[in-house]
């Protein structure tokens, strides 16, 4: 999955960023063998000088294989597989994480790393066909900050220390300080933890592989603390030799759990209160036309450059409301019968304004992306897309987002198993709004069919499933994307409650799973005329539409989904909302070769089509689409 952010699509360099970030993932995504099967991307000012490029990876794994990143083992050795080490990356992720650019800074900026998908590939599977043989302990990949990440990470982890002979790095280039050596950033190389029994095997695997594999470290358990009692862990020791000179001696946990922990003055925004009570209030109904219109979007554009077919297990892929697998069994490809499902969400607008109602706002809205899929979620993750956080307001809308994801998932019961943060976003001192992505996985239970995905069936209802009908009694359209789109970027977000749309989802999910709607999209960014018109077009079917004003039109309210159902099916589903709890609003009906919402809009299904699928290739140099 690959959330994507930049900045407008008028802006000349913003239009290379996102062709030459969309370029990458294709080809590295390809060549590598790991299906794209969804994400999200945004176009906005806000990311004009810091584009943001957040990654899912989702695996599968027997759980008698599971090993984690912690070294163990007095004795054992720390292996580097993979890549010889380059001056690529250096002050990569460690350095943009903690300090901000200046213009005067150009010789900070660190260098980018050097990728190679088909090195990658190899290492990706002499580490399976390693753990496979049950030769690893503990293994790590190299991220931010090199060696000196995975070393301190895995011997704090495992409460044991580490020497490494930082001499024994393979290198790609000549010269290279020691330094250098242990904070690069180059790719595709993992640390395995081994024992001395077993190396001759894991070196032969490789060898078959095509894998570079060095001894670089050995695990020892000298304790660090108060006396010979205190077992908290062991030394980091940098080494020119095992028997050579000591070039850095640490405890392994400071670079870890004992890290500095900062509380950071924090403040609201001075101006917050004037612009909540600043409402951006509603269309007029002759703009609503062109308004809807200049919401549209496709973004196969994007997602047409990838291969999100690779294993044949994607049952639902890209531009839906969330992708579906098949599980197979990783180990004997035995269907299982249960399917995996998978989104991810953030929206800028609605936490720049409340970032901690705009958070659990996000996390709401996954939990309706799975339900039109049939899946129940199960865990969360999470990229932390923030400013500088020495800007108090950044700090502040940092806390408020992790408490309001807090607050939210423990309201739905969703475990946080992993997650990222991205701070220092910031270009001349302006920050990017604050954009927490939320990615979440589900599980359908039964796996028998396709879910009804984005459409109508001509003919068909549409009805709104919702707590309250269409929208609120007095519908907000505060942090919606048409009020943005008008430079209206003030007001309160609608409410959002938990329990209620725990319901809704809960409805949505049993009404697919009993393959009971021709056509399921919740109402997120854009509101419900959106989410319309996107079922609209997504199946060349026009509608009509009854008894819905400019307000909740635009609204971008929490807890609604759109059903297109069978007319003798529309009892059934207010049979199962009104056992649930849900209210269910009958809008109109699916047909015709025109978008018709009642005084509001007007237009021909044809012009909201080329619209829709014209409006990113055009920007992005690729033409009109034809057809």
């Amino acid at each position: 999955m690959d959330p994507l952010r930049f900045g407008p699509l008028d802006d000349a360099r913003s239009r290379w960023v996102a062709e030459g970030v969309v370029s990458g993932i294709s080809s590295y995504g390809n060549s590598v063998g790991v299906p794209t099967v969804g994400g999200e991307v945004v176009f906005d000012p806000c990311y004009r000088g810091n584009p943001l490029v957040n990654v899912l990876c989702l695996g599968v794994l027997p759980r008698e294989r599971l090993v984690l990143a912690r070294a163990s083992g007095e004795g054992n050795l720390a292996v580097l597989l993979g890549s010889a080490t380059g001056r690529d990356g250096i002050g990569g992720v460690s350095v943009l994480a903690s300090a901000g650019f200046g213009e005067a800074d150009a010789d900070k900026r660190p260098s980018v790393q050097v990728g190679d998908p088909f090195e990658e590939k190899r290492l990706i599977e002499a580490c399976l066909a390693l753990l496979d043989a049950g030769l690893v302990v503990g293994i790590q990949d190299l991220g931010g900050a090199g060696l000196t990440c995975a070393t301190s990470e895995t011997a704090s982890r495992g409460g044991v220390g580490m020497d490494v002979d930082v001499s024994a790095v393979p290198r790609r280039e000549a010269g290279m300080e020691p330094f250098e050596v242990m904070t690069s950033e180059s790719q595709e190389r993992m640390l395995a933890i081994v024992t001395p029994e077993g190396l001759d095997e894991v070196l032969r695997l490789c060898r078959r592989w095509e894998v570079t594999a060095t001894v670089i470290g050995r695990v020892t358990s000298a304790p660090y603390g108060d006396g010979p009692g205190d077992r908290r862990g062991g030394r980091l020791r940098i080494l020119d030799g095992f028997d050579g000179s000591v070039l850095a001696d640490v405890p392994a946990a400071s670079l870890d759990e004992d890290a500095p922990v900062y509380d950071r003055p924090s403040a609201e925004p001075a101006a917050r209160a004037a612009r909540l009570a600043d409402d951006p209030g509603a269309p007029p109904a002759e703009a609503c036309g062109d308004a809807l219109l200049g919401l549209l979007c496709d973004s196969s554009w994007v997602w047409r450059q990838y291969d999100h077919q690779l294993f044949l297990n994607t049952v639902e892929g890209p531009g839906g409301d969330a992708a579906l697998l098949r599980l197979k069994h990783p180990t004997t490809g035995v269907d299982t019968g249960r399917g995996l499902a998978l989104t991810t969400d953030g929206n800028h607008r609605w936490c720049a304004l409340d970032p901690r109602r705009g958070t659990a706002m996000t996390v709401a809205e996954s939990v309706l992306n799975l339900a039109c899929v049939g899946a129940r979620p199960v865990a969360v993750v999470n990229c932390l897309n923030f400013g500088n956080p020495e800007h108090p307001k950044v700090m502040w809308q940092l806390s408020e987002a992790v408490d309001g994801m807090a607050e939210a998932c423990r309201a739905l019961g969703l475990p946080v198993v992993g997650g990222n943060v991205s701070l220092y976003n910031e270009t001349a001192g302006v920050d990017i709004d604050p954009t927490p992505v939320i990615g979440m996985l589900g599980v359908v239970d039964r796996l028998e069919r396709r879910p009804p995905g984005v459409g109508l069936v001509d003919g068909h209802r549409l009805l709104l499933l919702g707590p309250d009908g269409p929208a609120p009694a007095a519908p907000t359209l505060a942090g919606s994307a048409w009020a943005w789109a008008e430079g209206r970027t003030g007001g309160t977000l609608p409410s959002l409650e938990l329990a209620a749309h725990t319901r809704v989802a809960d409805v949505v999910r049993a009404l697919v799973a009993a393959d009971e709607p021709s056509g399921v999209h919740d109402v997120s960014s854009g509101g419900l005329g959106l989410a319309l018109a996107e079922m609209a077009v997504c199946s060349g079917v026009g509608l009509r539409v009854d008894g819905v004003d400019a307000a909740a039109l635009f609204s971008e309210a929490p807890s609604r989904v759109v059903l297109s159902m069978a007319p003798d099916r529309v009892e059934v589903v207010r049979t199962m909302a009104g056992h649930g709890g849900v209210g269910v609003a009958d809008l109109g009906v699916a047909g015709g070769d025109r978008l018709l919402v009642d005084g509001l809009v007007d237009v021909w299904l044809e012009s909201a089509i080329r619209a829709w699928r014209d409006r990113l290739p055009a920007a992005l140099g690729s033409g009109v689409a034809q057809g």
